[in-house]
């Protein structure tokens, strides 16, 4: 979708916390893969997590961070994960279910293609 939609919508990716932190709710499928982070206790850790975060899941957009007082994760209810659409004038056009079983691609395109007046 960023490929098809980069020239005209800005992507962005909030990182807000570790989901599955090894001091937090640690799964399977994290410990055989080798990610075990822990909560980050500063923004350098925080920036360091987004950027492994960024780098293996080969984010080709920018990432941002929350600060450590979470006020965008609350802001947004945004944990897990969320993805959203802002609208021109900075207003929410589209928020999905938390994700990733949330995640309705679909649903989100649908809402850039009427967001662009491709509809």
């Amino acid at each position: 979708m960023f490929e098809k939609y980069k020239d005209r919508v800005e992507f962005l990716l909030v990182y807000i916390r570790e989901a599955h932190a090894t001091d937090g709710w640690q799964v399977p499928r994290n410990v055989k893969e080798g990610i075990l982070l822990e909560n980050a206790k500063t923004m350098e850790q925080k920036e360091e997590h987004a950027t492994s975060c960024a780098r293996k899941l080969d984010i080709k957009f920018p990432t941002l961070l929350d600060g450590m007082d979470n006020k965008v994760e609350l802001a947004y209810t945004a944990w897990p994960d969320r993805l959203y659409l802002v609208d021109k004038n900075g207003r929410i056009a589209y928020k999905s279910k938390p994700g990733p079983g949330g995640f309705k691609p679909v649903e989100l395109e649908a809402a850039i293609r009427q967001e662009l007046g491709l509809d």
